[in-house]
């Protein structure tokens, strides 16, 4: 029989976007712990919630799960929820081959655009033992949500980098949404991302291959599905 071959898909980039949870860290534990038991005080069904919560930030999981409601009372209430995943880090570690990742582009130009606010994304950073970019947009960065472009094009712009040679690295239908409306071709990493048709996708960031051309151009290297 002919030997199998491995066949690869070649990307570049001037600059990296990077969502944290899901995507560089696995806090899949304490997010569905915390929004379970929300869900339960709140009379809506668990596993419905679940399938909200991943990518957008909490006022707008909230609205989503219960529009009738004022939107102060989301966010005051966010405000609550941010506060007990901060303190909830038992699960929290880092996605695989996310260590080796970061280190592969620690010189690269990059940043970290995720939904949770500063100190959230510091202790989960943190718990899974993952240097914190110097560059990030936080939840406190922006006025929208995701999948509202607005986190990615503040990153790109953090950065100097047009929009269109950015990749975005995420896992959540929300963040592949908003990566696609700031114009930026997506990584999707896991099993969530995989529906999504992100412009390609790895099961988690052993897959990748980060290298530099001599231009300074960002070269990742992926196996096809």
């Amino acid at each position: 029989m002919p030997a199998s071959t491995t066949t690869t898909v070649v990307l570049t980039a001037e600059a990296l976007l990077l969502d944290m949870d899901g995507t560089i860290v696995n806090s899949d534990a304490v997010v569905e712990r915390c929004w379970r038991e929300w869900a339960v005080t709140h009379g809506l069904d668990p596993r419905e919630t679940i399938k909200v919560v991943h990518g957008r930030q909490g006022y707008a999981t909230m609205a989503i799960l219960l529009p009738e409601r004022p939107m102060a009372e989301n966010y005051a209430e966010n405000t609550l929820m941010l506060a007990r995943e901060t303190a909830d880090t038992d699960g929290v570690v880092p996605v695989g081959g996310a260590p080796e990742f970061m280190a592969a582009i620690a010189d690269l130009p990059h940043a970290l655009v995720t939904s949770a606010d500063a100190k959230l994304a510091t202790a989960r950073m943190s718990a899974a033992g993952l240097p914190m970019p110097r560059i990030r947009v936080t939840a406190e960065s922006v006025t929208a949500s995701k999948p509202h472009p607005e986190g990615f094009l503040k990153g790109a712009a953090a950065l100097g980098v047009d929009p269109a040679d950015c990749i975005v690295l995420e896992d959540s239908e929300a963040g592949i949404a908003a990566a696609r409306a700031a114009g930026m071709r997506v990584i999707g990493v896991g099993p969530r991302a995989a529906s999504h048709a992100p412009t390609a996708h790895v099961e988690d960031l052993t897959a990748l291959h980060i290298t530099q051309t001599p231009a300074g151009t960002i070269r990742l290297t992926l196996p096809t599905p």
